[in-house]
Parts: C-alpha cells; sequence; structure tokens
C-alpha cells in the first residue's frame, strides 16, 4: 500500500495543489503605513515562497478594532485589497496558491491601537499576555502587556461577525485562492470557546453550544459569503498560555469539528506545538479528530521532514506547515526533496523592518555541495 508523501499532489476543496508542503501563517509585521497596507516587498516574499503547495499568509486583521501588533497588514480599506493584490497576483504568476488568514485578535491588544480604548472580548476578565509595539521615540519594537479587556455587547458581536464576512469577501477581490479563519492561539474566537477567557451568561457563554456559537456564526457568515470551498479555520486544541488552560477545549473542539463536518468545510489547520513547554496532540485525539471532520486535516508546529512523513503516512495529516524553515528558505520544497541542508534565519530581523531578513535569503545553489 502507498502512502501520500510531502511531495505528493493534493486536491484542497477546488485546488490542485503541487506537493504538500505548507506555509503557514508568519507574522512579519512589515505592511506600510499609515494604513497597514501591503507592500511590494511582501509581494516579493510570498512569490518567493511559491513554490509551497500552499501558502497562508500571516494573520491579517478584519477590521481595526482587530488589530493588536504594530504594522500587521489588514484586509478592511481599498488600500489593503489594493495591496494584496500585488501579493497575490505575484503568487500566482509563479504557479503558487495562496490563501489569506482572517483576524481579530480580541483581547491581546493594546490601547496604542484603539485611540486609548481597552480592547474588547468576550469577558472582562485579566490575564497574562504581551503584544509587540512599536516605539516610535526608540525606532525598536517592544513588549506591552495587554490591559483587563471589556465585554462585547451583542449588538458588536454582530458587528464583528459582519466584518468577518466583508474581510472574506474582500480575500476575493484581492484574488486571494481562499481564507483561512484565525480561531486559535488564544485570539477572538478561542477566547469564545474557552471557559476561562468566555465567562459571559447570556447565549454566547455558559454551556458549551453557547461558547460555541460565535465561531458557528463567523463560519457561517464566511461561507455564505464566498462558498464552503475556499474556506479553512485553524484551531489550537493544546494551547493553555495567555490564561487559555480550559478544561473542557478538548471536547469542545470535536464539537466544533462535527459542525465543520456538517458545514463541508475544505480543512481544519491544528496549530500544534512550537514552544518548549507545550503538550503535544495525543493520538486519541487524532484518531478522534478523523471520526469528526472527513475534509483535509493540516498541521503546523516543530516538523520534521521525518516527521511529517510520518504523520502523514499514519493518516493523522494531509498536509505539513514548516514556519521558520521558510523564513529562510524560500526554496524549501526543493530542499526537503533533495535533502540539501536549510540555511538558519536571523532571529533579530523576524518583526518589522526592512528586506534584511525577509527577502533577501538565496535559494539553494547546487554547486555549493562541491565547496562545503
Amino acid at each position: 500500500m502507498s502512502y501520500p508523501t510531502l511531495f505528493s499532489p493534493l486536491t484542497l476543496g477546488y485546488l490542485h495543489l503541487n506537493n504538500r508542503v505548507l506555509m503557514p501563517p508568519l507574522t512579519r509585521c512589515r505592511s506600510a503605513q499609515p494604513g497597514n497596507i501591503p507592500t511590494d516587498l511582501m509581494a516579493t516574499y510570498y512569490s518567493q515562497r511559491a513554490s509551497a503547495g500552499l501558502i497562508i499568509t500571516e494573520a491579517t486583521q478584519i477590521s481595526q478594532q482587530g488589530q493588536g501588533y504594530s504594522f500587521t497588514p489588514g484586509i478592511h480599506s481599498v488600500e489593503q485589497v489594493n495591496g494584496w493584490k500585488k501579493v497575490t497576483s505575484a503568487v500566482h504568476a509563479q504557479g503558487g496558491k495562496i490563501f489569506v488568514q482572517l483576524w481579530h485578535v480580541g483581547r491581546m491588544s493594546h490601547p496604542v491601537f484603539h485611540n486609548g480604548a481597552l480592547p474588547v472580548a468576550p469577558s472582562a476578565v485579566p490575564f497574562q499576555g504581551q503584544v509587540w509595539v512599536y516605539n516610535e521615540n526608540t525606532q525598536s519594537g517592544e513588549k506591552l502587556d495587554c490591559p483587563t479587556p471589556r465585554a462585547l455587547t451583542r449588538e458588536e458581536i454582530q458587528h464583528i461577525i459582519e466584518d468577518y464576512r466583508t474581510a472574506a469577501a474582500n480575500a476575493i477581490v484581492a484574488g486571494f485562492d481562499g481564507v483561512e479563519i484565525h480561531g486559535a492561539n488564544g485570539y477572538l474566537i478561542d477566547q469564545f470557546l474557552r471557559t476561562t477567557s468566555n465567562q459571559r451568561t447570556d447565549e454566547y457563554g455558559g454551556s458549551q453550544e453557547n461558547r460555541l456559537r460565535f465561531l458557528k456564526e463567523v463560519v457561517n457568515a464566511i461561507v455564505d459569503e464566498i462558498g464552503e470551498s475556499r474556506v479553512g479555520i485553524r484551531l489550537a486544541p493544546f494551547i493553555t498560555a495567555r490564561g487559555m488552560n480550559c478544561p473542557e477545549i478538548l471536547d469542545t473542539i470535536q464539537k466544533a469539528a462535527q459542525f465543520l463536518q456538517q458545514k463541508n468545510l475544505t480543512y481544519i489547520h491544528l496549530a500544534e506545538a512550537d514552544w518548549d513547554d507545550a503538550p503535544q496532540i495525543n493520538e486519541e485525539f487524532r484518531m478522534e479528530l478523523r471520526k469528526n471532520f472527513t475534509g483535509k486535516i493540516l498541521v503546523t508546529g516543530k516538523y520534521t521532514k521525518a516527521r511529517a512523513e510520518t504523520i502523514l503516512e499514519q493518516g493523522y495529516a494531509d498536509m505539513v506547515g514548516f514556519g521558520r524553515p521558510f523564513i529562510s528558505n524560500p526554496d524549501l520544497p526543493l530542499r526537503l526533496a533533495n535533502n540539501w541542508p536549510l540555511a538558519q534565519l536571523n532571529p533579530n530581523a523576524l518583526f518589522g523592518g526592512t528586506h534584511i531578513g525577509y527577502t533577501d535569503y538565496p535559494v539553494y545553489q547546487e554547486d555549493e555541495l562541491e565547496t562545503a
């Protein structure tokens, strides 16, 4: 019996992908200011990596309220949509496929982004979290503590759902092949799912079904707008940081998967452990997820080529993301296929800055093997 490899083709919704090497969302904080507008430099960066089976962009806020870090791009203004058109055109010109990740940070933010107002969340619960903010006085970035947020009203929740719908429509206008809903890593949708961050007593809180309501309404709005074949979602079942250690989250995510199955969503993308003390996703969870959801499953964590091939062979994933390796190796699929060495990234150039540590990483030269 033959098993898929990283280099086997894959049908994802209506798309036919050349391989199963995923470029996952990687926040780089290089949008143009003012206005958080995607740039020509970003178009170069993504087009350099178009050999990925699929690119999912850095997290992209659906509204100004959804921003939580400096220089992250948006997809809610005409200027932003026009900027993204340059990115999608550049990627498509290289034969690549690209989704945009739709993002609302919720409480993972700071008043500096909201004219002094508090960030919003399901509930006004204090928590420990920090966001990256550019300091114009020092001309550098710094981590600032998130304050206790204010709770959203029912009316505001409906406005945010419409912001998601509009952002999805904007994504198609901008030329994206689809969208990924960011429901992971302690951001707004994830905040609604967990008992630790959602202490509401209305129809959006309390019971598991109520805590799932916001996710379902966002998915419904986006699928209604652009169709299920263009929509995936990212979930993080085992995250515990940022005050997200909810004892009910694993079962809640399985219930979410059952709903996503009913909606015929294209994929679920699991954000797995990429920090030292994070718990690992166990086989029982993976088996149950496969029972609940027959669409494609994407995974991203600290995967090596060997680990990626193993999880594909086991059938627990259909595509594997490589995060930081894609930053310093724009030709990553080719390097993996040929077992060429991987270049190391410049950790000082991850967030903000110029082309340095962004578009200046070279592709591998085969003659390097002879001179190494």
